[in-house]
């Protein structure tokens, strides 16, 4: 059995870790659909991420996380998947990912690459008051969750966004 084409292929992984854009590459790729769960929050919602955080708050966000990774999951023809970083936050989200069948990559990259990646990311709330102290206490929170849903991990540090996507095609075929 090929995973790449019988099955949904996810990435998971911190903010800045290159989800949406390995995403991309790996849709182009493997002619499929992308589904970017941030994408999805915010064309359900009709509002920014950063929005419904300062409307609405995290449980709503979290919800909506949760309804966006469910329907992309339940869709019949095999995807990639870009959720949300924090997805793994929710014991529901873990088990449908671990029990979904989809093959589950965990992008991994170094804090200090993810902090130069995220500085001028606006639509990032969690990083408006100390973006390194929280980004490196949200990977230390993080890791092993990410660790527990993944069936690889994919080193995206010093690698171009190609060279990343071609990882994760080897550790999913």
């Amino acid at each position: 059995m090929n995973t790449c084409t019988d099955r949904h292929l996810v990435l998971v992984g911190m903010m800045g870790a290159g989800k949406s854009s390995v995403g991309r590459v790996l849709a182009r790729r493997l002619d499929r659909e992308l589904f970017d769960s941030d994408e999805m929050i915010e064309a359900r919602a009709g509002r920014t991420v950063r929005e419904i955080w300062r409307d609405e708050g995290e449980p709503v966000f979290r919800q909506l996380e949760t309804d966006v990774l469910g329907d992309a999951i339940a869709a019949e023809e095999p995807s990639i998947i870009a959720a949300a970083g924090g997805v793994v936050l929710s014991d529901e989200n873990r088990e449908v990912l671990k029990g979904s069948g989809a093959h589950v990559v965990w992008l991994l990259a170094d804090v200090d690459l993810l902090l130069e990646r995220v500085r001028n990311g606006m639509h990032r709330p969690l990083l408006d008051d100390d973006p390194e102290g929280t980004l490196r206490r949200m990977y230390e929170e993080r890791s092993a969750l990410y660790q527990d849903v993944a069936d690889a991990i994919v080193s995206v540090d010093n690698r171009s966004v190609h060279d990343v996507a071609g990882a994760v095609l080897r550790c999913a075929g």
